[in-house]
């Protein structure tokens, strides 16, 4: 059992392009992140349970004034009453398409989950998944990873389960 899992991280991080890891590389990761928004042709697909970076919502502010389209799922509960959160601002933007998930009920019915990915598709060409979420203590205190992949399985996968959860959520 432990060889497999020892296999499956070693094919996950081959296919890495970049890996970063917070605080220690909180700089070049806000970059990369930053990079790969302002290189989107066409379409970024965002799912993020708390975003607060206001550098990163200004990347995506200037590429959609370009005509990007952006769908951003965020999580429900931690970005509604969070006056931090980039999704207000956001949500007026042209070419900018935010809604909020919740989790699924529990069986008792007494509590939701959280939509928790932090997950971005680029043009169904790059994706970037990790830890971190989108906030300056993620990037800047925590102990965090994020990484940028081309994998075409990986990123075909995501859009499926992006596509499901995009489904489901509620407009802002």
């Amino acid at each position: 059992m432990r060889s497999l899992f020892l296999i499956l991280i070693l094919q996950c991080f081959a296919f890495a392009d970049s890996m970063y890891f917070m605080p220690y590389q909180a700089k070049d990761a806000v970059n990369a992140l930053i990079k790969e928004i302002r290189q989107a042709k066409k379409e970024v697909k965002i799912a993020i349970y708390s975003f607060t970076n206001r550098e990163i919502s200004k990347a995506i502010r200037d590429v959609a004034k370009k005509g990007v389209n952006f769908k951003i799922i965020y999580d429900y509960k931690s970005n509604i009453d969070d006056d931090k959160s980039t999704i207000g601002y956001l949500a007026k933007l042209k070419n900018v398409n935010v809604c909020t998930l919740k989790g699924r009920q529990s069986n008792n019915g007494k509590y939701y989950g959280i939509m928790h990915n932090k997950l971005a598709i680029i043009d169904n060409k790059t994706i970037i998944f990790g830890s971190a979420n989108w906030s300056k203590s993620a990037f800047d205190i925590n102990y965090e990873m994020l990484l940028i992949s081309q994998n075409k399985e990986y990123i075909v996968d995501s859009a499926k389960y992006f596509d499901q959860m995009f489904k489901e959520c509620q407009a802002y």
